[in-house]
């Protein structure tokens, strides 16, 4: 544990980076998770689910938690697998 002020608000700063950061990676990947799901089923509701792992994927992108062109491509191939 550093003794430094700054240092000691940057730890508490970064923890609390960290946990709504994995909680949106984590919110995004059920999301596609849940479109994989319903593609395997056959479901009713594909389109919405693709919409809902869309925007995640876009959310999660916006922040810079991932890569523009890695969000880029998970939205084609969940596009593409819909289209099958």
């Amino acid at each position: 544990m550093p003794n430094i002020e700054s240092a000691i608000k940057r730890v508490r700063t970064s923890e609390k980076s960290n946990e709504a950061n994995s909680a949106k990676l984590s919110k995004m990947r059920t999301a596609v998770k849940k479109f994989e799901k319903a593609v395997e089923a056959n479901a009713d509701n594909q389109q919405e689910l693709l919409v809902a792992a869309t925007r995640e994927i876009d959310v999660v992108s916006a922040k810079g938690l991932i890569h523009q062109n890695k969000a880029n491509r998970e939205k084609s191939r969940l596009a593409k697998k819909l289209a099958k």
